[in-house]
């Protein structure tokens, strides 16, 4: 009972450490990816690109080329260890060597996968930006406008993840199930529910797309990295319409729940009055 109690113990500190990692690389990539380039261009400190410089000369430049190449390779590391870890035979095989730290260990790689990223990530500062909004007023109110929205879809991709059991997308539950001798909480889950888990990988297509693409100035790496994660996104939704029934049916039950509280409170209220009439 003891071993077995102390390897309980092991697996939530393992979980706990792991949400904390996950969590500090997520601030750090909603610093990287939306913020700092903000923030460049609201304290006029903007060095992402030289307009003077045409492209045909830019493109020919070894440093913009090494440049390229190494975000090229980053993006090729996040997608592979992304899609890898998503393949089923390897999901199986992580499945019954790992048990209820699956899904640790995948959100654990990614966050990694990502502080990597972040870490070696090669700004191309030898080429003009595609676009580039320097011209007052807008130099000033454009990067405000910019910060307030990214700032929005921030709030509410934490509100789709919280919506979508957070806790068993960053391997909390599956600990806890097992702590308990509960099982595998996906398990547990209706067919539709699983169907839709499966088809729906991330519930944060149109905010992501704002976040990536709406800047002050779109440099050349900036492009690479939008363009890389946005059809990656879009590649892996695959819904249909028993998802979208899904969706809806569900939808409609919440609607249901919210309504039926009040509407009950209203009708015992109505029988009250109706029995101290008789």
């Amino acid at each position: 009972m003891a071993s077995v109690t102390a390897r309980n113990w092991a697996l939530c500190v393992v979980s706990v450490l792991n949400v904390l990692f996950v969590f500090i690389s997520g601030a750090d990539f909603i610093r990287f990816v939306s913020f700092r380039p903000i923030y460049h261009n609201i304290t006029g400190e903007t060095t992402l690109c030289q307009d003077s410089i045409p492209w045909s000369v830019a493109l020919k430049n070894s440093s913009v080329l090494w440049s390229l190449v190494v975000d090229l390779s980053l993006l090729a590391l996040f997608t592979a260890q992304h899609s890898l870890l998503a393949w089923f035979p390897v999901k199986q095989a992580l499945q019954s060597m790992l048990g209820a730290l699956n899904r640790t260990a995948y959100c654990f790689t990614t966050a990694l996968v990502l502080q990597i990223l972040m870490r070696y990530w090669q700004p191309v500062t030898g080429a003009p930006c595609l676009w580039s909004v320097r011209h007052a007023p807008w130099s000033i109110w454009f990067p405000l406008l910019c910060f307030a929205l990214h700032f929005l879809c921030w709030a509410i991709i934490c509100s789709i993840l919280v919506i979508f059991d957070y806790p068993e997308l960053l391997g909390i539950k599956q600990v806890y199930y097992e702590c308990l001798g509960l099982g595998d909480p996906l398990s547990q889950k209706p067919p539709p529910a699983r169907r839709l888990l499966s088809h729906l990988r991330h519930p944060v297509c149109l905010e992501l797309a704002v976040i990536l693409w709406l800047l002050p100035a779109l440099s050349l790496d900036r492009l690479l990295l939008a363009g890389t994660l946005s059809a990656y996104v879009a590649l892996a939704h695959s819904l249909d319409k028993q998802d979208l029934a899904y969706l809806c049916a569900e939808l409609k039950v919440k609607v249901r729940l919210f309504a039926e509280p009040q509407g009950g409170s209203v009708g015992q209220n109505s029988s009250n009055h109706k029995e101290k009439g008789s």
